[in-house]
Order: structure tokens, then sequence, then C-alpha cells
């Protein structure tokens, strides 16, 4: 542990370091539970940060597109800003558009949590308190990051409420695997084990439809590079200005709570793979269509669009209106559970 600066409201905020034999390190800060730094090895044995980031606290302190942060309450998109539950209407605040996104105007990545050192791993705690953005009932949240000798990432979410809410949380790495500030991620050959997405209108809400991948750009059941598609001419993939979709990833024999392959990364010229698995319902594939060259990242270099991905593992976008997907509904006397593995290997 160590100091890593001071909020503007002079709060401290500390920078942790997990390191695993192998060499790979991990490195986040108490500042909305952000990984600030993944490293690991190529197929030579060379080490690269493969996270975009920064590496000063006045850069995440100001806006920037939630690098490496914990978002919640509600990650992803809400449809208006509002939603009911048990009859009761909630307005949340509205930070895209007319939507509220990843939990509103100080959502879980602007909060400062506690961080305590347990057996090789990280807890972070936080307490969001009732009505906090617009959310009812007193929220608990637990997240644990630790570092195996096999070179994966594990993230454990825990949640506890004293009234009924909704909950949908996630960490938004964004990964080049080439290393950050390396280039695009266009030659980046992706899979992901889905055979439905979750199609958008024009302002990035679920129509409510699963619709097959089957001869669309969203078809990754097979490997194939992200540039192929984000560039493709497909309605969905132009107005997003690129991949930014929820897929229905495949679950069928697995029960819940087990870990499931949602999704492989590969960058041929340093091998480096990247396996994601989760206990979620969704992934979330954004290719960084709104990287725009005007952030500099930890190696001093601009960040362009599609100069990394992130692929966020959680319950589907606009849930709470959407009745026809899996409930993100939380109530008193249930604990909100979920886990994803970040596995990092060569080939």
């Amino acid at each position: 542990m160590r100091d890593y600066g001071r909020t503007k409201d002079g709060r401290t905020v500390e920078a942790y370091t997990l390191r695993n034999a192998a060499g790979m390190e991990v490195k986040c800060i108490s500042f909305g539970g952000i990984l600030t730094s993944i490293s690991v090895p190529d197929r030579q044995g060379g080490f690269a940060n493969v996270a975009l980031g920064f590496d000063n606290f006045a850069q995440y302190e100001a806006e920037h597109p939630y690098f490496g942060a914990i978002t919640g309450r509600y990650a992803n998109r809400i449809d208006g800003g509002a939603f009911a539950l048990d009859d009761v209407d909630y307005r949340l605040f509205k930070n895209d558009g007319e939507n509220s996104l990843h939990g509103g105007e100080v959502g879980f990545d602007k909060r400062i949590w506690t961080v305590s050192e347990s057996d090789s791993a990280l807890e972070l705690s936080y307490r969001s308190p009732d009505g906090e953005e617009g959310y009812p009932g007193n929220l608990d949240v637990s997240v644990r990051y630790s570092l195996s000798e096999g070179n994966a990432l594990q993230i454990d979410y825990a949640a506890l409420t004293d009234a009924p809410t909704v909950v949908n949380l996630t960490n938004h790495s964004y990964f080049n695997l080439m290393g950050e500030g390396e280039g695009t991620i266009y030659d980046h050959i992706l899979t992901l084990h889905a055979d439905h997405y979750t199609p958008t209108d024009a302002r990035q809400i679920p129509t409510g439809e699963k619709a097959p991948v089957d001869g669309t750009p969203f078809d990754f059941r097979q490997p194939k590079t992200i540039g192929s598609g984000q560039r493709s001419s497909h309605p969905q993939i132009i107005a997003a200005q690129g991949y930014d979709h929820n897929f229905v990833l495949n679950r069928a024999g697995l029960s819940d709570g087990e870990l499931g392959l949602a999704a492989r990364a590969y960058e041929p010229v340093s091998g480096r793979v990247l396996e994601v698995w989760t206990t979620e319902p969704g992934l979330q594939f954004y290719a960084g269509n709104f990287l725009d060259a005007t952030l500099v990242g930890s190696s001093g270099r601009l960040y362009r669009q599609s100069d990394g991905f992130a692929l966020e593992t959680q319950h589907f976008p606009d849930s709470p209106n959407k009745p026809e997907f899996p409930s993100t509904v939380l109530r008193p006397g249930q604990r909100f559970e979920s886990t994803t593995e970040y596995r990092f290997s060569t080939d």
C-alpha cells in the first residue's frame, strides 16, 4: 500500500499492488476500486501493462470513460433514468442523454472504498446510502480482488440491502493485449460464447429482443478479428459507432453461481490470451468507440478510437424496465453474489 493522491476535498487515496510468483502484477486504488494496471507476460516472457489507464490521480478524478472502475449501483444504462419497483417510481440522475449510466453522476466509480488485505487478496467495501443517486435502500457492497499463481485475476462481488432495490455490478477495465497505448485492437481475435445479443434503439437502450447473432457482425462464436465487424455497415454498428452491445451468454448446463467461459481474446503478435469466465448472464462488449485522442494514458501516449476493448460481465442493460430480462431486484434477506475471472496466458 502507498498514498496515491488526495481528492479535491482532501481525502486520501491509497494504491495497492497484488503480485504473484510468476511476476504478474495488478494495481488498484481505493478511489472507485479502479484497476490502474495489469501487467502480464507475452510469449517471450516480456511483461507489459495491458489495461488502459493513467499514471496519476488527477486524471482519474477528472472525467474519463470509467477506466478500470467498479461501476454501480447499476452498471450500464437505465432508460429515461427511471424505473418502478413494487409500484413505487424512482428517478435517477441522467448522465447519458436521457438515460442513467453506470450509477449516475457520482456512481461507485467515484467513491472512496475501504480496503483491507486478506489472504493475498484485497477486500473493498462501500455503503451506498438510501437515496444515493435516486436508488432505494442502504446497500452494503463488497468487492474482492484476488490473484492466483496461474495468472488469473478473480473479482468477487457481494451486496446486501435493507429495502428492495436493483443491483448490477461490473468492472469497466479496457484491455489491449499488445500493451496499453500500443495501437488499435482491430487485429485482436475474439470469441464470444453467445448465440444471441440484445439490439438497441437510437439511445442505446435494448429493445427487449434477444436477436440471433447468426449472419450478423455480432457472430463471434468462431474466432474472428474485432476490426472485421467494428467497421461494418450493419445498422446496429453504425448507430453505436461500433460495438457497444450486450451479449446473452450461453449458460445451458451451468448452475447458478457456476463459472462459465464467456469470451476469449487473442493478440497474435504478443501471443497474449485473455479468457473471461463469469457467473453472470450477460457480457457488454465495448470496442472503445469514443476514445478520441484527448486522453493521455499511463505510457504517455494518446488513446484513440478502438485502442482498447471492454468485456463487462453483468446483467442486461435496462433490466429494471424489461421484465423479460433476468431480474436485477435485490430484497432484504437476499444476498447478491457474482464472480468473474480474467485468466491470462499465452498461445
